[in-house]
């Protein structure tokens, strides 16, 4: 059975810092590529951050671009994403999201969500 728990969120004022993290089971770790999305009530999931595998390249959100820092490890089974200078609008629940393509389907695993809080 595939897991992926999420940790980490929680209020932070404006300018903090958060590390969000996904702890990942069930699953060829490795061979997953890993993403962060948020969600705001009545609005779509977003994707923030993605890293590749096994290249670890990286792509972000152009409203989180040098704030936030997505890093994986393989040997731990884990992904995470360190958030600077956070601002109101990032304000959502965090989602960790697993996917490869497998026979040409796409296959894919979320996990329960994290909030993130961003208020003085």
């Amino acid at each position: 059975q595939v897991q992926l728990v999420e940790s980490g969120g929680g209020l932070v004022q404006p300018g903090g810092s958060l590390r969000l993290s996904c702890a990942a089971s069930g699953l060829a770790f490795s061979r997953y590529s890993m993403s962060w999305y948020r969600q705001i009530p009545g609005k779509e999931r977003e994707l923030v951050a993605a890293i590749t595998s096994p290249g670890g390249s990286t792509s972000y959100a152009d409203s989180v671009k040098g704030r936030f820092t997505i890093s994986r490890d393989n040997a731990k089974n884990t992904v995470s994403l360190q958030m600077n200078s956070l601002k109101p609008e990032d304000a959502a629940v965090y989602y960790c999201n697993a996917n490869r393509v497998v026979a040409s389907v796409v296959v894919r695993y979320w996990g329960q969500g994290t909030q993130v809080t961003v208020s003085s």
